[in-house]
């Protein structure tokens, strides 16, 4: 997941055509507003914090394409937006399947990638702030390529290539990441990562109940 703060960059060079395959995937798969069609219900699953050992697991690759990732999907998209977040993982709730849903704003619409695989980065590279919904109320600057092309299959296992730069490359790269076991904060140095960790740790303590 990438904190939701992150200033929203430039989004050019996705193809809209995969972005239409990818929407009709999600409609067959009955990926729904909740309030927009009564009858799917908000499923909130429990997100894992860090230092859980499934964050630094490796997801497994999809082979199934059925109502039950479809399900999956669904539930990791109403996790999302509870946690009003933007990126998250089938790892961040426990589930160690290559499934990854972005949603940078209502205008841009919801992205399902399943077996999201990076083929192609830039040499330029940006920096932008970045969190975990495993890990809230820390975040810290991460350096990632500016542009990316990454391979993926749709919900009912279509293969598709999407292409791009600014926010939406961070978030990929981010979520990628956490598909291969590489949670964000060992993409920091050690000295940096122990002083996330260490201020984590406090926040989790003030939040304590009881405190």
């Amino acid at each position: 997941m990438v904190a939701t703060h992150l200033s929203h960059g430039s989004c050019a060079g996705i193809n809209e055509q995969y972005r239409r395959a990818d929407s009709i995937s999600a409609a067959m798969c009955q990926i729904a507003d909740p309030t927009r069609y009564g009858k799917y219900a908000v499923t909130v699953q429990t997100i894992l914090r860090f230092p859980d050992h499934h964050l630094r697991a490796t997801a497994q690759r999809v082979v199934v394409f059925d109502e039950d990732l479809c399900s999956l999907a669904t539930d990791l998209l109403d996790t999302l937006r509870a946690a009003s977040a933007i990126g998250i993982t089938a790892t961040h709730i426990g589930v160690l399947k290559r499934l990854a849903v972005i949603e940078l704003a209502a205008a841009d619409g919801v992205r399902t990638y399943v077996n999201p695989q990076i083929v192609w980065a830039s040499a330029d590279m940006i920096r932008h702030e970045e969190g975990s919904v495993s890990m809230p109320g820390v975040t810290e600057e991460i350096e990632r390529h500016a542009r990316v092309r990454m391979s993926y299959q749709d919900l009912s296992g279509v293969e598709m290539v999407e292409e791009a730069d600014g926010l939406l490359s961070v978030c990929l790269q981010h979520e990628v990441d956490q598909l291969d076991g590489i949670f964000w904060i060992y993409r920091l140095s050690r000295l940096k990562r122990d002083r996330v960790v260490k201020r984590f740790d406090k926040t989790q303590r003030t939040q304590a109940p009881g405190d």
